[in-house]
């Protein structure tokens, strides 16, 4: 099969040209995603010799503004050209130790490249040579696995994923992307060489998990996760939701499918991962908070505030960042059961004001995940409250277009009072701040300067600052 008519872009005719020396070939997820018509701007380059020399004769030939990225301890470089990045590598075969996922790289031929890669997938080349440009390599009938939709190694599973177990997360993230299925003998050896998933390196573990995460449909690559056993070692807090329990007949639903069927309808709503990421976390504590009282049933009473701190160190233990992504998944886990508590006719402004200054910039986002949330086999319920979130939000943006309460700082600063008290800092500036800002939340005062201002040199007698 020849693919020279949809290599219409001149970079594979210059590249081919660079490397006229040498066999140069297009491999792994370009040709993949070429196959699959999906858009695609990493281009991986094989070339048998240095694929070091082929970037920088590519660059030469694309002019002197281009740059060649070399990393030499991966015997890689790389170049960027009109929105694409382009790497490129000499063909190498490889071979492992049984304690290490980094493997002995020597030179070889493109069979033995071909054999090193995880899938068979992802294991297709074009050539870019002379004699056969745009020729299709495909030693392990990868071009049928892509027909099939169907994750497969090129070589015995239990092999591939033993010497590079990180293989194992891969396997899960292109079906979670491609909405493939991993082929049986696969998802066997995935199944039997989940442990050694613990040589791998938190940050690349958790690279895959957020590529799943962002995946169209991410619940799909949970369950391979949950049902392959590698959840419950990369996150055991995630598996400890499933399971239900009755007592006296009455049960609790199964929080961790429930966990999925939000964050599915998260996804539907944004791409944006730290929101995925509060999805996934908003009912974490459940566990922790859950009790069985014969007059109501199962409660889970703080579980919000609960999982809220259990944030920061679920986010330190998958080396997460730890600074406002992290600050935006906790207030959402904190504040997702708030809106609903303000559907009633005869909810206070003061109540709605709080929400507004707690949410701030996350209030759309909150209001995202609240309504993925409702996930009730009773249609009639989810309609019921999905309309009252949509009550909840008209009355929002109704008091913060008149009280422009969101993000808001009290008009007064620390500075002006210090300043018209003559003092220096202390606990009465902090006290009076955040008096004037409970009056404004409270209704009491309007959020204007002079009202703040008014009830400052008021505040200042309350705490003797004035004689």
């Amino acid at each position: 099969m020849n693919f020279s008519k949809q290599l219409i872009n001149p970079v594979f005719k210059l590249i081919a040209d660079a490397g006229h020396d040498r066999d140069t070939y297009l491999v792994g997820g370009f040709v993949r995603d070429l196959i699959l018509k999906r858009p695609s701007k990493d281009i991986d380059v094989v070339c048998v010799g240095s694929g070091i020399a082929l970037a920088k004769a590519v660059a030469r030939q694309l002019g002197d503004k281009v740059r060649v990225t070399v990393y030499k301890n991966f015997g890689t470089a790389m170049l960027k050209h009109n929105g694409m990045e382009i790497e490129f590598v000499g063909a190498r075969k490889e071979s492992y130790r049984s304690d290490s996922r980094k493997p002995i790289v020597e030179n070889g031929t493109l069979e033995e490249d071909q054999h090193r890669r995880d899938f068979t997938i992802n294991a297709l080349a074009i050539s870019l040579n002379e004699g056969d440009f745009g020729e299709l390599i495909d030693p392990f009938d990868g071009l049928s696995d892509l027909k099939k939709k169907i994750i497969r190694t090129p070589l015995d599973p239990a092999l591939t994923f033993s010497d590079d177990p990180l293989r194992m997360m891969r396997a899960i993230r292109f079906a979670s992307q491609l909405n493939f299925d991993i082929e049986p003998d696969t998802f066997e050896a995935i199944i039997n060489h989940k442990e050694r998933i613990s040589i791998v390196s938190q940050e690349r573990v958790t690279d895959e998990l957020n590529k799943i995460i962002l995946s169209s449909k991410p619940s799909y690559g949970f369950k391979l996760l949950f049902h392959s056993g590698l959840l419950s070692i990369i996150f055991p807090e995630m598996v400890e939701l499933q399971g239900v329990e009755n007592i006296e007949g009455k049960g609790h639903k199964d929080n961790f499918y429930h966990t999925l069927q939000v964050l599915d309808g998260v996804a539907q709503k944004s791409n944006d991962l730290w929101l995925r990421w509060a999805a996934i976390l908003h009912d974490i504590a459940k566990p922790a908070t859950k009790r069985f009282d014969p007059a109501v049933g199962w409660t889970f009473h703080g579980h919000e505030d609960r999982g809220a701190k259990m944030v920061p160190g679920i986010f330190r233990k998958l080396k997460l960042p730890l600074h406002e992504d992290m600050k935006k998944v906790q207030r959402l886990v904190k504040l997702h059961l708030r809106p609903i508590a303000l559907v009633n006719d005869q909810v206070t402004d003061s109540a709605l004001r709080r929400l507004l200054f707690e949410a701030g910039d996350y209030m759309d986002d909150l209001m995202i995940l609240c309504k993925a949330d409702v996930t009730s086999k009773n249609m009639d319920k989810v309609k019921k409250y999905i309309n009252n979130f949509y009550k909840v939000e008209r009355k929002l943006k109704d008091v913060e277009a008149r009280d422009q309460i969101k993000n808001f700082q009290p008009p007064v600063d620390g500075e002006e009072i210090m300043k018209y008290f003559n003092i220096g800092p202390g606990k009465e500036v902090g006290l009076i701040k955040e008096e004037i800002k409970e009056a404004i939340l409270d209704g009491k005062i309007k959020n204007n300067y002079q009202e703040a201002l008014e009830l400052m040199k008021e505040l200042g007698k309350k705490f003797g600052l004035i004689k």
